[in-house]
């Protein structure tokens, strides 16, 4: 376990110090030699007939500069593997090519079969590489949270979160949306995590409230979140060193797309030639040989990263575990009130209870009642007796709940409550009608 004064200031050249240990082995010449073969065969197909509408912007995307960011570059990749393995799936082949009325397409339909598993294979390695880092940080995080009924809560909040989020995407599909419009909004889904992440630095935005239950988190780790989004921060660091092999796979990702796109479009006129077809194989092959062992590089550098440090790494665990609970006397004849404001819907009201119990069972009457900006008061909870309860419930609207335990009823006996309550606010603002995987 180290301590908090052992740890300095997450910078740029301390992030240096840091990659110097794990020098990524250079791309195979593969990678750019049979870019440059494929491109030919572009410039090959561009001259069989006019580029449409939509293959002329995929063109201009093959012109131009991969994403500056590791983390965009990741997405980008996905959304182009994606694209590919539309265009293999057997439905979307050329007409002439389905028929299969050759040996030659013969041969070509089952080559493409074999390229169509292997990039939904790195699809689902890069979507596994993705998730696990994500949860990396969102659980490193959470070794700071209170560890009782709160932290779960702040869990349940973020999945809420994500099923919104996906939610979203699901609409979005039904609505008819494309590959890039899904993969448009997962990228702004993205982003608004990274931007939540430096908010949290800085308890800012929807964290204002939420940075309250950080317990121990040391000043330098806090400084590095709020830089994350940083161009010039420290993460550029990490984009000097593994950005360049990463964006020679996007190009070339980009590039198999592009020419499979407009193969087809001008298959039933201009079939495939066999030095094409190998060419092709091979540059699929070696893109997902590379692409996979550049991911599985970067996950272990990540890993072993100062990015975070848990509180068990700082000493701090101990202090997630405070017993926060308050003890109270409640008069025969009396009740105890307890308000909490609650400044954003979807926050979750929440409580621990029990009563000290003596040689004869007892009971408190339990209640929540709501008061808004206007006075009007609505029962949230009825009330009920009780000897202990533990719960929480959503709210849907801003404004002072009142938690009241009520002994008014009884003539002789004080009640020795034990009890926990908060306000959890949301960990994500709500879905309007995420460098996480890396770069966070």
């Amino acid at each position: 376990m180290v301590s908090t004064e052992g740890l300095v200031p997450i910078t740029r050249a301390y992030l240096a110090s840091y990659y110097d240990k794990y020098p990524f082995d250079a791309l195979s010449d593969d990678v750019a030699s049979l870019s440059t073969q494929i491109r030919s065969f572009i410039s090959d197909l561009q001259s069989v007939s006019p580029l449409t509408e939509d293959e002329r912007i995929v063109v201009e995307h093959v012109d131009r500069e991969p994403p500056h960011k590791i983390d965009e570059n990741m997405w980008k990749n996905r959304e182009h593997m994606e694209e590919i393995v539309y265009l293999l799936d057997r439905s979307h082949w050329p007409s002439t090519l389905q028929q299969q009325s050759t040996s030659e397409d013969a041969e070509i339909a089952s080559t493409v079969g074999q390229l169509k598993d292997k990039f939904e294979k790195t699809t689902k390695t890069l979507e596994y590489f993705q998730k696990t880092n994500a949860d990396y940080v969102f659980n490193t995080v959470m070794t700071y949270m209170p560890q009782d009924f709160r932290g779960t809560l702040i869990r349940q909040q973020r999945e809420r979160s994500e099923r919104n989020k996906q939610a979203e995407v699901d609409a979005l599909v039904q609505a008819g949306g494309s590959i890039r419009d899904r993969y448009a909004l997962l990228w702004k889904q993205q982003m608004e995590r990274r931007r939540q992440l430096a908010q949290l630095g800085s308890a800012t935005g929807v964290y204002k409230t939420l940075v309250k239950y950080l317990v121990g988190v040391p000043q330098v780790l806090l400084d590095f979140i709020k830089q994350i989004n940083d161009d010039d921060g420290p993460m550029e660091e990490q984009r000097h060193r593994y950005g360049p092999p990463l964006y020679s796979l996007t190009k070339m990702v980009l590039t198999i797309r592009l020419f499979l796109f407009l193969l087809w479009a001008r298959y039933d006129t201009r079939k495939m030639t066999t030095d094409e077809l190998s060419v092709l194989e091979k540059a699929v092959n070696v893109y997902a040989t590379e692409f996979e062992r550049f991911i599985k590089f970067l996950g272990e550098v990540f890993a072993n990263a100062p990015f975070f440090v848990s509180a068990e790494e700082v000493g701090a665990a101990e202090s997630g575990k405070n017993d926060d609970y308050k003890e109270i006397s409640i008069p025969a004849g009396k009740i105890h009130e307890v308000v909490l404001p609650v400044d954003s819907i979807n926050s979750y009201i929440a409580w621990d209870f029990s009563l000290d119990q003596s040689k004869l069972k007892l009971d408190v009457g339990f209640s929540v009642e709501y008061t808004n900006s206007s006075g009007e008061k609505i029962l949230i909870l009825p009330q009920r007796r009780c000897e202990s309860d533990q719960g929480n419930f959503c709210t849907v609207m801003a404004g002072n709940y009142k938690l009241i335990w009520d002994n008014s009823y009884s003539t002789f006996f004080s009640k020795a409550l034990r009890y926990k309550v908060d306000c959890i606010p949301p960990v994500i603002e709500p879905a309007p009608g995420m460098e996480v995987p890396v770069e966070e």
